[in-house]
């Protein structure tokens, strides 16, 4: 996996992890990359649908889309199925 798909799937995860939403700023310190390098991944996905912005206040507030979340929680099923039925 190259770097740019590393730092999106990290940002991804981290949003998983956050369904509440979060800025800039805790998603940078939870990745551990420059806060331009998270702003423009971020901008990429949600160009591609994956993650929206809500403004609340001043701040601009990350999640992801339902139906990504949904999409990547039948997968985490999916595998711990086949690994339970691997042993």
């Amino acid at each position: 996996m190259n770097d740019k798909n590393h730092i999106k799937e990290r940002i991804r995860k981290v949003l998983i992890k956050h369904p509440e939403g979060l800025h800039i700023h805790q998603i940078t310190m939870l990745v551990g990359v420059h806060r331009h390098t998270v702003t423009k991944y971020i901008h990429e996905l949600i160009g591609a649908g994956v993650i929206y912005q809500r403004e609340v206040g001043p701040i601009k507030l990350c999640f992801l889309k339902e139906s990504f979340t949904e999409v990547v929680r039948k997968k985490e099923i999916l595998e711990k199925l086949k690994k339970r039925l691997a042993k």
